[in-house]
């Protein structure tokens, strides 16, 4: 008789979590991430809700439980690539990507970062900064090791270079790394693969992509973060000047059945709400707008978190819906036209920076997992589960549970409570004795 491994898909906090709490019941858990670190969204963030604690202060010390714990096994820069059999006796195949470092050598010293001469945008900086060809995605990646780019590198590209391997002190530079598939076999199976940021591109009118001033939320969370492009100095992209005023857009591409997303994505009069305190934090001087259509915050202590932004922080809630952004070529500054709700007219507010909070959708990795693992999708392609009120980590399959913004949009106080849940039901299959 034995007890059975766990497999965790997706390495954010709700995956990180998930992965803890069946560990620490003395359960082998293999962690599955596809980006070469574990820390997901809440990594790139500055600050949490509404404690305003600094995120990657609370999520850093899960990140190195997580990867010292002895019964979890990480494997990051990793994709899930077929999975057969059923609860009890999973055969997941995964191809473990070549990072061309020696993981067991990298020191994680940056020296090979340091002497790269490739300069290329950095996805973690959402593009607003720049990143080296061989690099570590943040400064508190885990596994502290570097990955080589390998779209981005001279040598594999033109064939010259190797400047990285030449000053790599432990020799952990290997070029002839080859990708790896591993086949695990798991009693069960928790999905928490996150969320993406809509692109609202396609929505002409809002001028995102061809006015420099406006930013997405995420784009601002890394703009304002201490880690992030200008070491949290609040700079506008097109000039590098301080903005004066700035105007959060809500519902941007949510809520809108004309853009595919008519569900409300939960987090975001919240997250505004947070990043118009930090505004006001940096630069008390500087005027901040949240433009809402309705302001969704629910329960005392968010309620109260909006009151304070309010009377404590001086943020500006205007109830209207944002029609246009128009630009002025000369001076960068921006135009907001808008209907006030209230009184049903349109009016405008001047601005030097806008940022849209846009619709959170999840990963499109969710239609090739569901097609996978036999799962079903619900119209906006969240992981359906038995029953949203009464069995909410469940899917349709035994065995094989969900939990966080694949599932349904959520914060992150309810992922960890989520990937709590589905790693207690989890954990009851692979604490199952089962013959050999």
């Amino acid at each position: 008789m034995r007890d059975n491994a766990v497999l965790v898909i997706g390495g954010g906090i709700a995956g990180i979590q998930a992965a803890l709490d069946v560990a620490n019941r003395g359960i082998t858990v293999y962690l599955v991430e596809k980006s070469p670190s574990i820390g997901g969204r809440m990594a790139q963030l500055d600050k949490t809700f509404p404690t305003m604690d600094c995120s990657i202060c609370i999520l850093a010390p899960k990140m190195i439980e997580c990867f010292r714990h002895p019964n979890i096994k990480l494997l990051t820069y990793s994709e899930v690539k077929e999975t057969t059999g059923s609860a009890g006796n999973f055969v997941v195949k995964v191809l473990k990507k070549p990072r061309f470092v020696d993981v067991d050598k990298c020191t994680g010293c940056g020296e090979c970062t340091e002497k790269c001469p490739v300069r290329v945008s950095s996805e973690f900086d959402m593009g607003m900064g720049k990143r080296k060809a061989v690099f570590m995605v943040f400064p508190q990646a885990v596994p502290r090791v570097a990955v080589i780019d390998k779209d981005s590198c001279l040598f594999f590209q033109k064939g010259i270079c190797k400047i990285c391997e030449k000053f790599c002190q432990a020799h952990a530079i290997n070029f002839d790394q080859k990708p790896e598939e591993i086949t695990l076999n798991v009693s069960s199976i928790i999905l928490a693969t996150g969320l993406e940021s809509w692109n609202p591109a396609s929505i002409t009118e809002y001028g995102y992509k061809r006015y420099e001033n406006v930013l997405l939320s995420l784009e601002f969370e890394r703009l304002i973060n201490a880690s992030g492009p200008t070491r949290g100095e609040l700079l506008r992209p097109s000039d590098g000047k301080k903005p004066r005023t700035i105007t959060f857009v809500q519902c941007v591409g949510s809520r809108s059945e004309k853009n595919g997303f008519p569900y409300c994505s939960s987090v975001c009069c919240m997250y505004a709400t947070k990043e118009a305190i930090l505004v006001r934090e940096h630069n008390p001087e500087c005027t901040v707008h949240i433009l809402y259509m309705d302001l969704r915050v629910f329960g005392k202590r968010f309620q109260e978190f909006v009151t304070r932004a309010k009377e404590e922080w001086g943020v500006n809630y205007v109830n209207g819906r944002a029609s246009a952004i128009i630009e002025d070529p000369v001076t960068g500054n921006l135009l907001v036209r808008y209907e006030n709700i209230a009184e049903g007219k349109i009016e405008e507010l001047c601005t030097d920076l806008v940022v849209l909070c846009p619709a959170l959708i999840p990963r499109e990795d969710n239609r090739i997992l569901a097609k996978n693992l036999n799962l079903e999708l619900d119209s906006y392609g969240f992981l359906k589960t038995k029953d949203q009120l009464l069995m909410p980590v469940e899917t349709i399959v035994d065995g094989i549970f969900v939990c966080g913004y694949c599932q349904s949009p959520k914060d992150i106080s309810e992922s960890v409570t989520q990937a709590s849940a589905a790693a207690n039901k989890a954990s009851e299959i692979a604490a199952t004795p089962r013959p050999r």
